[in-house]
């Protein structure tokens, strides 16, 4: 008898626990999530290589390198895809790099392209980018209303005769894209 007592007993808290868990199971909770953005024009600007211009470092990133190597105004090897020209007191190498700007979320129809030495060089040379002189005075404006996409730039550095041999030139410009 004591063991019908307790077996009934164990009948009924399995029971009562398997109702428990029944109910438990059935139990649920809702919630909302709202989501926020206020969403900001944006233009980026990169370099490629040109098809016909020399090779550039960084290609495809804001902060590529146009490395001539060695040269010189009479005889030796033009790097690919440069034109050198020798005039009475300098000489002038030119390539074009293609700038690539972009734009996401905006209704502009065309950027401004400005361009400009971040410090004055140290041997007298000079550049022109699109045949514009660029100083280290001020930003010169080469194309007042591009088209986004791909945008030529032609790019001139002018040595002149009174630099010395093996003189390294590092100079940089500093391309700014400003939506119109």
């Amino acid at each position: 008898m004591k063991k019908l007592v307790f077996l009934t007993i164990a009948i009924a808290l399995m029971m009562l626990a398997s109702s428990v868990a029944f109910a438990q199971a059935g139990n649920t909770s809702a919630g909302t999530l709202t989501v926020t953005a206020t969403i900001n024009s944006s233009i980026n600007l990169v370099f490629q290589k040109d098809a016909a211009g020399a090779a550039i470092g960084g290609a495809g990133t804001n902060a590529a390198t146009l490395a001539f190597g060695p040269v010189s105004a009479f005889g030796g090897v033009v790097p690919a895809g440069v034109v050198k020209t020798t005039a009475a007191a300098s000489f002038t190498l030119t390539t074009p790099v293609d700038v690539v700007v972009t734009k996401a979320n905006s209704t502009s129809a065309n950027f401004r392209l400005t361009a400009q030495l971040s410090a004055a060089p140290a041997q007298g040379e000079t550049f022109t980018v699109n045949a514009v002189a660029v100083t280290s005075a001020a930003a010169a404006t080469i194309n007042a209303a591009a088209a986004y996409g791909t945008t030529v730039a032609t790019v001139a550095l002018t040595v002149p005769f009174a630099v010395p041999n093996a003189t390294v030139l590092t100079d940089v410009i500093n391309f700014t894209a400003t939506s119109n």
